[in-house]
Protein backbone atom coordinates (compact mmCIF):
# COMPACT_ATOMS: atom_id res chain seq x y z
CA UNK A 1 0.00 0.00 0.00
CA UNK A 2 2.80 2.36 0.76
CA UNK A 3 5.03 1.54 -1.76
CA UNK A 4 1.52 2.91 -3.80
CA UNK A 5 1.66 6.25 -2.33
CA UNK A 6 4.69 6.87 -2.37
CA UNK A 7 4.83 8.01 -6.01
CA UNK A 8 1.17 9.64 -5.39
CA UNK A 9 2.86 11.87 -2.91
CA UNK A 10 6.51 12.47 -5.02
CA UNK A 11 3.75 14.35 -7.98
CA UNK A 12 1.89 16.33 -5.18
CA UNK A 13 4.85 17.80 -4.19
CA UNK A 14 5.97 18.27 -7.76
CA UNK A 15 2.80 20.36 -8.33
CA UNK A 16 3.13 21.64 -4.99
CA UNK A 17 6.77 23.15 -5.22
CA UNK A 18 5.88 24.64 -8.67
CA UNK A 19 2.94 26.66 -7.91
CA UNK A 20 4.42 27.32 -3.97
CA UNK A 21 1.64 26.04 -2.02
CA UNK A 22 2.95 26.08 1.70
CA UNK A 23 -0.42 24.83 3.24
CA UNK A 24 -0.23 21.48 2.58
CA UNK A 25 2.03 19.03 4.89
CA UNK A 26 2.57 16.07 2.76
CA UNK A 27 4.50 12.95 4.49
CA UNK A 28 8.07 13.13 4.15
CA UNK A 29 11.62 12.51 5.60
CA UNK A 30 13.53 15.36 6.83
CA UNK A 31 17.19 15.33 7.26
CA UNK A 32 18.43 18.04 9.87
CA UNK A 33 22.01 18.15 11.41
CA UNK A 34 24.85 20.76 11.80
CA UNK A 35 27.60 21.51 9.26
CA UNK A 36 30.24 18.72 8.92
CA UNK A 37 28.21 16.10 10.82
CA UNK A 38 28.09 13.81 7.66
CA UNK A 39 24.76 14.51 6.19
CA UNK A 40 25.94 14.66 2.87
CA UNK A 41 27.62 11.28 3.26
CA UNK A 42 24.41 9.56 4.59
CA UNK A 43 22.55 10.82 1.89
CA UNK A 44 25.15 9.53 -0.75
CA UNK A 45 25.30 6.34 1.03
CA UNK A 46 21.33 5.59 0.16
CA UNK A 47 21.92 6.41 -3.41
CA UNK A 48 25.16 5.08 -4.04
CA UNK A 49 26.50 8.17 -6.16
CA UNK A 50 28.59 11.05 -5.41
CA UNK A 51 26.33 14.11 -6.39
CA UNK A 52 25.86 16.16 -3.45
CA UNK A 53 28.20 20.04 -3.65
CA UNK A 54 31.16 19.84 -1.18
CA UNK A 55 32.93 22.29 0.28
CA UNK A 56 33.90 24.58 3.04
CA UNK A 57 31.48 26.12 5.40
CA UNK A 58 27.65 26.36 3.95
CA UNK A 59 27.33 24.36 0.80
CA UNK A 60 23.60 23.20 0.98
CA UNK A 61 22.01 26.70 0.83
CA UNK A 62 18.43 25.52 -0.47
CA UNK A 63 16.37 22.64 0.74
CA UNK A 64 16.95 19.97 -1.87
CA UNK A 65 13.92 17.30 -2.37
CA UNK A 66 15.37 14.46 -3.04
CA UNK A 67 13.16 12.15 -4.58
CA UNK A 68 14.48 8.48 -4.94
CA UNK A 69 12.58 5.81 -7.66
CA UNK A 70 13.05 2.31 -7.84
CA UNK A 71 13.35 1.62 -12.11
CA UNK A 72 13.89 -2.86 -12.41
CA UNK A 73 16.63 -2.60 -15.03
CA UNK A 74 14.52 -4.90 -17.22
CA UNK A 75 10.95 -2.63 -16.99
CA UNK A 76 11.31 -1.43 -20.37
CA UNK A 77 8.18 -0.28 -20.73
CA UNK A 78 9.32 2.78 -18.06
CA UNK A 79 12.14 3.41 -19.92
CA UNK A 80 10.93 3.84 -23.34
CA UNK A 81 8.53 6.48 -21.63
CA UNK A 82 11.87 8.08 -20.71
CA UNK A 83 13.36 9.05 -23.97
CA UNK A 84 16.69 8.81 -23.54
CA UNK A 85 16.77 6.09 -21.13
CA UNK A 86 16.63 2.75 -22.34
CA UNK A 87 20.54 1.86 -21.94
CA UNK A 88 21.09 3.76 -18.31
CA UNK A 89 21.88 1.91 -15.61
CA UNK A 90 20.42 4.80 -13.45
CA UNK A 91 19.67 9.06 -14.43
CA UNK A 92 18.43 12.13 -12.81
CA UNK A 93 15.93 15.22 -13.35
CA UNK A 94 15.13 18.18 -11.77
CA UNK A 95 11.48 19.83 -11.59
CA UNK A 96 13.34 23.26 -12.96
CA UNK A 97 14.80 21.52 -16.67
CA UNK A 98 12.02 19.78 -17.45
CA UNK A 99 12.53 16.84 -19.02
CA UNK A 100 16.44 16.96 -19.45
CA UNK A 101 17.76 13.62 -18.16
CA UNK A 102 21.30 13.77 -16.27
CA UNK A 103 23.48 10.67 -16.83
CA UNK A 104 26.40 12.13 -15.63
CA UNK A 105 25.94 12.64 -11.78
CA UNK A 106 29.03 15.28 -11.86
CA UNK A 107 26.84 17.13 -13.69
CA UNK A 108 23.70 16.91 -11.26
CA UNK A 109 26.32 18.19 -8.80
CA UNK A 110 26.57 21.54 -10.75
CA UNK A 111 23.23 21.82 -12.12
CA UNK A 112 22.71 21.70 -8.31
CA UNK A 113 25.64 24.38 -7.05
CA UNK A 114 24.15 26.47 -10.26
CA UNK A 115 20.53 26.56 -9.31
CA UNK A 116 21.79 27.66 -5.85
CA UNK A 117 23.68 30.05 -7.06
CA UNK A 118 21.00 31.30 -8.80
CA UNK A 119 18.25 31.86 -6.18
CA UNK A 120 20.72 32.21 -3.02
CA UNK A 121 23.52 34.48 -4.74
CA UNK A 122 27.07 33.96 -3.81
CA UNK A 123 27.11 35.61 -0.28
CA UNK A 124 26.91 32.18 1.31
CA UNK A 125 22.88 33.22 2.22
CA UNK A 126 20.23 30.82 1.90
CA UNK A 127 17.33 30.58 0.23
CA UNK A 128 13.95 28.87 1.31
CA UNK A 129 12.57 27.67 -2.34
CA UNK A 130 13.41 23.86 -2.63
CA UNK A 131 15.26 22.42 -5.86
CA UNK A 132 13.01 18.86 -6.86
CA UNK A 133 15.40 16.25 -8.13
CA UNK A 134 14.45 12.76 -8.49
CA UNK A 135 17.08 9.90 -9.12
CA UNK A 136 15.99 6.66 -10.83
CA UNK A 137 17.79 3.72 -10.12
CA UNK A 138 17.37 0.01 -9.83
CA UNK A 139 19.80 0.32 -6.87
CA UNK A 140 17.56 2.69 -4.44
CA UNK A 141 14.33 2.52 -2.37
CA UNK A 142 11.10 4.74 -3.50
CA UNK A 143 11.72 7.11 -1.20
CA UNK A 144 11.59 10.70 -0.51
CA UNK A 145 14.13 12.79 1.42
CA UNK A 146 14.26 16.50 2.30
CA UNK A 147 17.29 18.02 2.59
CA UNK A 148 18.35 21.34 4.40
CA UNK A 149 21.39 23.79 5.36
CA UNK A 150 23.49 22.36 8.21
CA UNK A 151 22.84 24.17 11.36
CA UNK A 152 25.32 26.71 12.26
CA UNK A 153 26.15 29.09 15.04
CA UNK A 154 28.71 31.79 13.97
CA UNK A 155 28.57 33.46 10.80
CA UNK A 156 31.81 33.12 8.60
CA UNK A 157 33.08 35.00 5.87
CA UNK A 158 30.13 37.51 4.37
CA UNK A 159 27.28 35.23 5.62
CA UNK A 160 24.71 37.58 6.99
CA UNK A 161 24.54 38.12 10.14
CA UNK A 162 21.30 36.14 11.43
CA UNK A 163 22.19 32.93 9.39
CA UNK A 164 21.62 31.12 12.67
CA UNK A 165 18.11 32.28 12.89
CA UNK A 166 17.64 31.45 8.66
CA UNK A 167 18.69 28.31 9.26
CA UNK A 168 17.00 27.30 12.29
CA UNK A 169 13.56 28.63 10.99
CA UNK A 170 13.79 27.01 7.58
CA UNK A 171 14.61 23.91 9.78
CA UNK A 172 11.52 24.15 12.19
CA UNK A 173 9.70 24.64 9.19
CA UNK A 174 10.02 21.44 8.02
CA UNK A 175 10.36 19.64 11.09
CA UNK A 176 7.02 21.30 12.38
CA UNK A 177 5.23 19.05 9.59
CA UNK A 178 3.48 16.56 12.00
CA UNK A 179 3.40 14.05 9.07
CA UNK A 180 7.26 14.25 8.61
CA UNK A 181 10.02 11.65 10.01
CA UNK A 182 13.04 13.56 11.18
CA UNK A 183 16.26 12.52 10.17
CA UNK A 184 18.59 13.58 12.94
CA UNK A 185 22.07 13.15 12.10
CA UNK A 186 24.69 13.38 14.77
CA UNK A 187 28.77 13.23 14.52
CA UNK A 188 29.91 10.59 17.15
CA UNK A 189 33.10 12.26 17.87
CA UNK A 190 30.56 15.11 19.99
CA UNK A 191 28.29 15.09 22.51
CA UNK A 192 24.90 13.40 21.69
CA UNK A 193 23.04 15.20 24.29
CA UNK A 194 24.15 18.60 23.22
CA UNK A 195 23.27 18.23 19.25
CA UNK A 196 21.44 20.84 17.64
CA UNK A 197 19.90 18.22 15.70
CA UNK A 198 18.29 16.12 18.30
CA UNK A 199 17.31 19.84 20.54
CA UNK A 200 15.69 20.81 17.18
CA UNK A 201 13.83 17.52 16.77
CA UNK A 202 12.55 17.60 20.48
CA UNK A 203 11.03 21.02 20.22
CA UNK A 204 8.37 19.63 17.88
CA UNK A 205 8.83 16.10 18.98
CA UNK A 206 9.24 15.99 22.27
CA UNK A 207 8.17 12.18 22.72
CA UNK A 208 10.88 11.38 20.01
CA UNK A 209 7.80 9.69 17.63
CA UNK A 210 8.75 10.82 15.01
CA UNK A 211 12.00 10.72 15.25
CA UNK A 212 15.25 9.00 13.75
CA UNK A 213 18.44 9.84 14.46
CA UNK A 214 21.94 8.75 12.77
CA UNK A 215 24.76 8.72 14.61
CA UNK A 216 27.88 9.40 12.12
CA UNK A 217 32.10 9.17 12.09
CA UNK A 218 31.81 6.11 14.72
CA UNK A 219 35.54 5.96 13.86
CA UNK A 220 36.48 9.44 14.69
CA UNK A 221 35.86 8.62 18.53
CA UNK A 222 38.33 8.88 20.79
CA UNK A 223 40.42 5.82 22.24
CA UNK A 224 38.79 4.41 24.78
CA UNK A 225 35.20 5.87 24.43
CA UNK A 226 32.31 3.96 22.95
CA UNK A 227 28.70 5.04 21.72
CA UNK A 228 27.01 2.25 23.69
CA UNK A 229 25.03 4.38 25.53
CA UNK A 230 24.03 6.44 22.69
CA UNK A 231 23.19 3.56 20.67
CA UNK A 232 21.06 1.96 23.04
CA UNK A 233 18.69 5.49 23.70
CA UNK A 234 20.29 5.41 27.21
CA UNK A 235 21.56 9.15 26.69
CA UNK A 236 18.54 10.27 24.77
CA UNK A 237 15.66 7.68 23.70
CA UNK A 238 13.85 8.10 20.26
CA UNK A 239 10.82 5.57 19.37
CA UNK A 240 12.31 5.09 15.60
CA UNK A 241 15.64 4.12 16.75
CA UNK A 242 19.33 4.91 16.75
CA UNK A 243 22.03 3.74 13.72
CA UNK A 244 25.36 4.10 13.96
CA UNK A 245 27.46 4.47 10.50
CA UNK A 246 31.33 4.88 9.39
CA UNK A 247 31.15 7.19 7.05
CA UNK A 248 34.05 7.67 4.00
CA UNK A 249 36.91 9.25 4.86
CA UNK A 250 37.97 12.37 3.09
CA UNK A 251 40.40 10.47 0.82
CA UNK A 252 37.83 7.73 0.25
CA UNK A 253 35.97 10.69 -1.19
CA UNK A 254 38.73 11.73 -3.62
CA UNK A 255 38.80 8.20 -4.63
CA UNK A 256 35.37 8.37 -5.85
CA UNK A 257 34.60 5.21 -3.42
CA UNK A 258 30.78 4.25 -3.02
CA UNK A 259 30.24 3.17 0.46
Amino acid sequence: MMEALIPVINKLQDVFNTIGADAIQLPQIVVVGSQSSGKSSVLESLVGRDFLPRGAGIVTRRPLILQLVHVPQNDTAFRCAEEGTLDLEEWGKFLHTKNKIYSDFNEVRKEIEGETERMSGSNKGICPDPINLKIFSSKVVNLTLVDLPGLTKVPVGDQPEDIEIQIRELVLKHISNPNSIILAVSAANTDFATSEAVKLAREVDPDGRRTLAVITKLDLMDAGTDAIDVLCGRVIPVKLGIVGVVNRSQQDILNKKVS
